[in-house]
């Protein structure tokens, strides 16, 4: 009998040694089409680039997408495994390896069962989850719109392995938008200050003033998070620095403080620019609307992880303030996520995804996952009324 999750893990630390980042993912593609390939299945990149996108069984009267992301992140990995990332500061530190390569374990069990198959499954393959909104353009392009309900899964670092998290209907995670922030002034020597204008400062009370706004003018009892995680300006200590970029991000649940906060962050730019005699401009990168749970789906998906791993197995995590483009598949069909524990049982640290150290050591996770999502399928072959 054919290893699913032997086969899987082994995809999943080939995958580990040569993580991609964004749309650049050469060597994950390549490993997505030779698996498609030896399947016997089609796939196309025409809903978005970098993209895979398949089809199973096709022209039946109910289609399910699955789907995983495949790009890894900008970190140095610092967990010495025998599959340790070859490629020098970048690690996949957030389990998109794992994903993957649990999406083409379903897809070859699918493949091998599809006489007993009902319905038509779509893979969706997606690149660049971590720096760009591509599952928005495959949305855009087409790609759901054969798609009566979709479902994803991610790794959850703080639940045990072997059990899976089916959280209840609603919002999943925040809504969540990347900026930058140039500040300009005007360099001139040190001794000299009255001559120029520093950056560095007016940074410092352009932080200060968006930091007052988020305490003091945004309700308390609203979910909400504002962090500027990169400052980057100057070079000497005897200049005036005339330039200092900031990236920030924007966190919340609720829709109007996500966009009250991103409008009162450009009129602090530009009030700090009137006061200062300097230039504050904002720009958004990067804009999601949290992830959505389908009431319909959230029975069927809690039904089968339960199937999948026992329903005393079955668990609840309070929602967090993540960001994923899934939210943009959620908002075109029903759609629904699950998370796979990957604690070891016997671990009393925090796995932090997002870190040098992020690693997945244990077994229970890959069979988990792959019949979670098969039986999903299965369970739900012959379609779902979302009246």
């Amino acid at each position: 009998m054919f290893d699913y999750a032997a086969y899987s893990k082994s995809l999943r630390e080939e995958l580990h040694m040569y993580p991609e980042l964004g749309y650049d993912l050469p060597k994950t593609l390549a490993v997505v089409h030779r698996e498609l390939d030896k399947m016997g299945l089609t796939y196309t990149d025409k809903y978005c680039e970098s993209s895979v996108v398949s089809v199973i069984n096709p022209g039946k009267d109910f289609t399910i997408a699955l789907r995983a992301d495949m790009d890894a992140l900008p970190i140095q990995e610092e967990v010495d495994v025998p599959y340790k990332s070859r490629i020098d500061g970048q690690m996949h530190a957030c389990g998109h390896d794992f994903h993957t390569a649990t999406l083409l374990a379903v897809a070859k069990y699918l493949t091998d069962h599809v006489d007993q198959l009902k319905c038509t499954v779509k893979l969706i393959f997606s690149p660049a989850e971590e720096c760009s909104t591509a599952c928005k353009f495959i949305v855009d392009n087409g790609g759901l719109e054969d798609v009566d309900c979709a479902i994803t899964l991610h790794v959850a670092s703080l639940v045990d392995e072997g059990q899976i998290q089916v959280n209840l209907p609603g919002g999943l995670n925040g809504n969540t938008r990347a900026f930058t922030i140039d500040v300009y002034g005007k360099s001139c020597h040190a001794a000299a200050q009255h001559n120029g204008k520093d950056a560095i400062l007016i940074t410092a009370e352009l932080i200060q003033a968006i930091e007052f706004m988020v305490a003091k003018e945004v309700d308390g009892r609203k979910c909400k998070v504002v962090n500027i995680g990169s400052i980057h300006g100057g070079s000497v200590s005897n200049v005036l620095c005339d330039h200092v970029e900031l990236k920030g991000t924007i966190r919340t649940w609720d829709d109007d403080v996500h966009e009250y906060i991103t409008r009162r962050i450009d009129e602090i730019c530009q009030g700090v620019s009137l006061t200062t005699g300097g230039k504050c401009e904002m720009k958004v990168l990067k804009s999601m609307p949290y992830n959505l749970m389908n009431p319909k789906i959230y029975e069927r998906l809690y039904a089968a992880a339960a199937n999948a791993v026992g329903e005393e197995n079955v668990v609840q995590r309070p929602r967090t303030l993540g960001g994923e483009d899934f939210a943009f598949i959620s908002r075109a069909v029903p759609a629904g996520q699950f998370k796979v524990g990957i604690r070891p049982l016997d671990c009393a640290e925090k796995i932090v995804g997002h870190s040098g150290k992020f690693h997945i050591s244990g077994e229970k996770c890959y069979q988990a996952a792959i019949d979670t999502f098969v039986n999903f399928v299965f369970e739900n072959m012959n379609g779902i009324d979302f009246d």
